[in-house]
């Protein structure tokens, strides 16, 4: 098939390097362009990310000879060239907003990983296994934004990938669930930083990740939430709180996860067990290239889903489970685990893409 056209905005900080790599060999994206800030236009991608390559894989070859465009000043110029954009930037959440609308009124499609739209009411925030049908609101937002092609689509959070992925099934199934409470465990990956870059996390565990509670408690509504004429309505619940503290591992997000069932319907472990194993979402469906043949993976053993042993199954796109029995305050109890800069962030923004091209979202131009 003739590939899409892909270009990336933020291309040289550790989630743009991500989305380089995952581009390499992809059946269906051609990377064709890189952008970011000033100072790194006008280089090459590989003098544009010279000492500070943080992938355990060398820069793919097709990325290193491509000239690094301006991310504000060349809007026009990049949307020209491609079929649409992921975006990583790093800048001010106002600014991201303004930039990534830039660029859809460019009639340049974005895929973004960054929190700015999040709750953009006609902005679809999908995981595409639990709301993919979210996709739908597209035509609303066009319609304000003016354009034919463009328009901003986001993923969420990494990390609601590690609990949110394990307790959607469980509702479709028609279990209601009451209240969560989620501590998650997060990557230092998560913050862009490896330890050589960050030798405070060494023999460490920080209590507060700025933001990320707020952001694990409301993300899971919007997902669960319903299109209602130009807008997507969040869900009035479950109830959910979350503690979110940053750890001393490199890559993947842990969550202890318990909740309460509404007292009339509860399901046994093996109902749990048997929802998770056999669930499958509209990216199976559709059979897209990245997303994983089974999505969730449960483990028996006491002593797993371990980040360092699970993080990579399915190429890092897939959910593991584990420890799940009853608790004394609640219903039941579970360890989750996501890989956050795979499923949880460049890897689902790529699912994402795939699901909208899939969809008839994004077209090849003409």
């Amino acid at each position: 098939m003739e590939k899409y056209k892909v270009g990336i905005i933020g291309g040289t900080g550790m989630v743009g390097q991500r989305f380089v790599t995952l581009m390499e060999n992809h059946p269906w994206f051609q990377l064709t362009a890189i952008a970011a800030s000033k100072r790194s236009a006008g280089k090459t991608y590989e003098e544009a990310v010279a000492g500070r390559w943080a992938m355990q894989t060398p820069i793919p070859q097709e990325a290193m000879p491509l000239v690094v465009l301006d991310a504000a000043a060349d809007v026009e110029k990049l949307a020209g060239q491609v079929d649409f954009v992921f975006c990583a930037v790093d800048m001010k959440k106002e600014e991201i907003r303004a930039l990534e609308e830039r660029y859809a009124r460019a009639e340049c499609p974005v895929v973004s990983n960054n929190s700015a739209h999040r709750w953009t009411s006609d902005v679809p925030m999908v995981v595409p296994e639990l709301n993919a049908q979210h996709v739908q609101i597209i035509p609303s937002q066009r319609k304000r934004l003016g354009t034919q092609r463009g328009f901003i689509a986001v993923k969420s959070n990494c990390s609601i990938q590690s609990y949110t992925p394990l307790l959607t099934p469980l509702m479709q199934a028609g279990y209601d669930i009451e209240q969560v409470l989620a501590c998650t465990y997060q990557a230092i990956s998560g913050a862009g930083k490896t330890f050589e870059r960050w030798p405070e996390m060494v023999d460490n565990l920080i209590p507060y990740i700025g933001g990320e509670e707020e952001k694990s408690e409301q993300e899971p509504l919007k997902v669960w939430g319903r299109i209602e004429g130009d807008q997507i309505v969040k869900a009035a619940g479950p109830a959910i709180t979350t503690q979110c503290l940053r750890v001393p591992v490199s890559d993947g997000h842990t969550a202890a996860v318990f909740i309460r069932f509404a007292p009339e319907k509860k399901p046994t472990e093996a109902q749990i067990k048997e929802i998770w194993q056999g669930f499958r979402g509209r990216a199976q469906e559709l059979n897209l290239p990245s997303a994983p043949k089974q999505f969730i993976h449960y483990f028996e053993e006491p002593d797993r889903p371990q980040a360092k042993l699970d993080r990579d199954l399915e190429g890092g796109m897939a959910i593991s489970a584990g420890r799940l029995r009853p608790d004394s305050q609640y219903d039941y109890k579970f360890v989750g685990l996501s890989h956050n800069t795979l499923r949880g962030a460049a890897g689902g923004a790529v699912l994402l893409a795939e699901l909208l091209c899939a969809e008839g979202y994004i077209d090849r131009k003409a």
